[in-house]
């Protein structure tokens, strides 16, 4: 697949506002391309446009993570239609699960979602994620659970995700994968990148044999210090410093 985008064309229509959202929405598919948590051409991370619309963006089908570029990103109302000419598709599954919680939760700006192999391998653990490490006792409070239903391609799931999800900001998809939400892409980023490390250490540590538990008190104390992790700002450092790096493996994704 080599669609040409025109960019100056696609800038001519868009506001400054929605360019930088593009920039920002393209960095974090390259990053995750980066940190190896991509699945081929599939999962998603989309990103709306501030407005009554409820526009968003999201990843053209058929591109890898590390193919996407700000222009090359769909723009597309909360029924799945392209609102901006476009060459590319959309994943109807990644329309179902995104567009449910976008329609939902003001706060959930960015929405990423991911099918890594230890994050899908605990969203299949019956107890999903321990509080056994610093990371996972840190987000332990922010997750919340949905059972499995099939592919995401009946939109009557949406009532359910946007139950079950409620006001957390990560979100462990039985037997499927993991999500995270933010005001920001970096907010985002930041959530599934503490979620995936917390996933990686519970099955290493169990892979590994008997587990040293903490103490309860030392679980809660770590819990109530992760109050307003996800708070708008608390990207400031991380992301900037995530973007630079990015800056210098993978500049092409603002083209």
């Amino acid at each position: 697949m080599n669609h040409m985008i025109d960019t100056q064309k696609l800038k001519s229509q868009i506001s400054e506002k929605e360019w930088q959202l593009r920039l920002d929405l393209a960095a974090t598919y390259r990053l995750i391309a980066m940190y190896g948590w991509d699945d081929l051409i599939y999962t998603h991370v989309s990103l709306r446009i501030p407005g009554p619309e409820h526009h968003f963006l999201i990843n053209p089908y058929g591109l890898m993570f590390d193919e996407i570029t700000a222009s090359s990103l769909v723009k597309i109302d909360l029924n799945g239609n392209a609102v901006i000419e476009t060459p590319y598709e959309v994943n109807p599954a990644g329309f179902t699960i995104h567009s449910a919680i976008h329609s939902a939760r003001e706060d959930a700006q960015c929405v990423l979602h991911l099918h890594t192999n230890d994050g899908v391998a605990v969203s299949i653990h019956e107890d999903g994620l321990l509080p056994i490490s610093q990371t996972s006792m840190l987000i332990h409070p922010h997750i919340a659970y949905h059972d499995y239903e099939g592919l995401a391609l009946d939109h009557g799931e949406r009532e359910r995700l946007i139950d079950d999800i409620g006001d957390k900001n990560l979100f462990i998809l039985r037997n499927h994968g993991t999500l995270s939400v933010g005001q920001t892409c970096g907010i985002a980023f930041m959530g599934i990148y503490f979620l995936e490390r917390a996933c990686s250490a519970q099955i290493r540590a169990q892979a590994a044999g008997k587990i040293n538990l903490p103490s309860e008190e030392a679980i809660k104390t770590t819990q109530e210090q992760s109050v307003g992790m996800f708070d708008l700002g608390k990207d400031r450092l991380a992301w900037p410093a995530l973007l630079r790096k990015l800056e210098r493996h993978s500049p092409d994704y603002k083209i």
